[in-house]
């Protein structure tokens, strides 16, 4: 199966699908795409020899737009796209391309801790000042609003030992490591399409 794994940053989530056990010998990471014009996951892509696509505009050279990519994308056959810490909000006429195609992984139990704004360490945060006790990651289903679609799979993690919201964010990214490739491999079983 071919997948395209949307990014913003570093490129860990990238890293697990690209070492995991369920995904290693059935699922071949084509594209990476990052709304930065070089994010540090694209030195991961290049390792791997995977092309790499900017949104940004920045990238006077590389950049494409989510049209753009669309048509490459139906081209050449993608199955799944998953969003891993891409923090743009993808428009409805890509999403209606791929209609329960595309899929994020948020670093929460959504639907709480979800929406505009809510990304990365700001997440944490709101977990840690709240006093919960559990966190987690969530992967859904992308629809055109952050965090609505639809739950396909979450994970809970203890966070009550966490005494800041960095150490929430290390524990929620391990689960994140192990959620993500999980799901991704059930997507390729037709797991998913009941959905």
């Amino acid at each position: 199966m071919k997948i395209a794994v949307f990014v913003s940053g570093r490129g860990t989530n990238l890293n697990a699908i690209l070492n995991s056990p369920l995904c290693k010998d059935e699922i071949e990471v084509y594209f990476v795409v990052s709304d930065k014009a070089n994010p540090p996951a694209f030195e991961i892509a290049q390792e791997h020899g995977i092309i790499t696509y900017s949104l940004s505009k920045k990238d006077k050279m590389n950049s494409f737009s989510f049209d753009e990519l669309g048509k490459i994308f139906l081209d050449t056959g993608i199955e799944l796209i998953v969003l891993a810490g891409f923090l743009k909000l993808v428009p409805e006429s890509f999403i209606n391309l791929f209609e329960k195609k595309i899929i994020n992984i948020h670093p929460a139990l959504l639907p709480k801790y979800g929406g505009k704004g809510m990304y990365g360490m700001n997440v944490h945060k709101a977990v840690f000042e709240s006093g919960d006790k559990i966190s987690g990651a969530t992967v859904h289903f992308v629809n055109p609003h952050y965090d609505e679609g639809s739950i396909i799979q979450s994970e809970i993690v203890d966070i009550s030992g966490a005494q800041n919201p960095e150490e929430v964010a290390a524990l929620v990214l391990k689960s994140e490591h192990t959620l993500l490739p999980k799901v991704v491999s059930k997507f390729k079983n037709g797991e998913l399409f009941n959905k």
